[in-house]
């Protein structure tokens, strides 16, 4: 099992690593006390935040500490202008740019023997009745991601969607709209990530979104996290919806996923020291998996689920999580 995780959260608490730093840490500092998680495997690097230097120069130092690249993360924030809109900004020239940052990020990548970009296409969307063209905005949208996705077949390109934040309306908003942009699309080499917090923040239930998108596409990323369905939270995993993230893992493990699980939780937003927060994350995910595995053997939940009786599959539940040893 491969175990991923949030680079920028072991900024957090800094002082318990670096006593005597000055200014934030750098990014092989932070990972570097990343490398100090027990059973962490993976980081995702954001592109271009964390790529200051030769991709595969980076790939070799992270190598020696330990931890392999999962994949990486656009960010659009190096030209102010993105604030407006990237794939859908109105200036041709900043859409323009914003692709071809996505193209390099992707070299980039495939550079480090990556194969996996995620898109959060954060910017692209309004926030204000009659300020956009629905139509237009949407097309610019299709047509930068086709175009970015076609760039290197061999990468897997996934969407994370998330209903808002910083735009009042985003683009890509859910599972469906996101699927839907996928079929306009029409390129192999897309994909969705399942981000916990957006799915909830989304108004979803997780293992339903999961499954939507195992038939339509395919889940390429989880990104797990808790939080209580009104913000982006980025609480520690099972910190508030315990039985909903048990049952998108069973779900996406159903389905086939087989990718890194990705903890996009943030300490750092009270100081959390992150080497515990990620070493807890990490052990709650693989008892979680226990009890799916317990749950999967008890053909008594399989019946009680073909049969729809919520009060006999949440009985088998609840009495698994729940029991005491004698």
């Amino acid at each position: 099992m491969r175990f991923a995780t949030r680079l920028n959260s072991f900024a957090s608490a800094a002082h318990l690593a670096w006593p005597d730093q000055v200014g934030r840490p750098s990014m092989m500092q932070m990972a570097t006390r990343a490398a100090s998680v027990d059973g962490l495997t993976d980081l995702d690097l954001n592109y271009p935040d964390h790529v200051d230097g030769a991709p595969k120069q980076i790939a070799r130092e992270l190598a020696d500490l330990g931890l392999s690249i999962n994949g990486f993360a656009m960010r659009y924030y190096t030209n102010p202008a993105f604030k407006l809109g990237a794939f859908t900004n109105p200036d041709a020239a900043v859409r323009r740019e914003a692709i071809d940052l996505t193209k390099k990020g992707i070299d980039a990548a495939r550079e480090c023997g990556v194969s996996l970009m995620t898109l959060w296409l954060g910017q692209d969307g309004f926030d204000y009745a009659f300020q956009a063209n629905y139509d237009t905005l949407w097309q610019h949208e299709i047509d930068g991601i086709r175009e970015v996705a076609a760039h290197d077949p061999e990468c897997q390109i996934s969407l994370e969607y998330k209903p808002n934040e910083p735009r009042s309306y985003s683009l890509m908003p859910d599972a469906a709209t996101t699927l839907l942009a996928i079929k306009e699309v029409g390129l192999p080499n897309l994909g969705v990530t399942l981000d916990f917090a957006h799915v909830l923040y989304a108004d979803e239930q997780p293992a339903y979104a999961a499954a939507l998108i195992a038939r339509h596409s395919k889940v390429l990323g989880v990104h797990l996290n808790d939080g209580y369905s009104k913000r982006d939270d980025g609480l520690m995993v099972g910190a508030v919806h315990t039985l909903q993230t048990i049952e998108m893992l069973r779900q996406v493990r159903k389905d086939g996923y087989q990718g890194a699980i990705y903890f996009d939780t943030f300490p750092d937003m009270t100081g959390l020291d992150p080497v515990r927060e990620c070493e807890t994350n990490i052990a709650t995910v693989k008892r979680m998996f226990a009890v799916v595995d317990a749950l999967d053997r008890d053909n008594g939940l399989a019946a009680a689920i073909e049969r729809q009786d919520a009060v006999e599959a949440n009985a088998i539940v609840q009495n698994l999580m729940l029991r005491r040893n004698a």
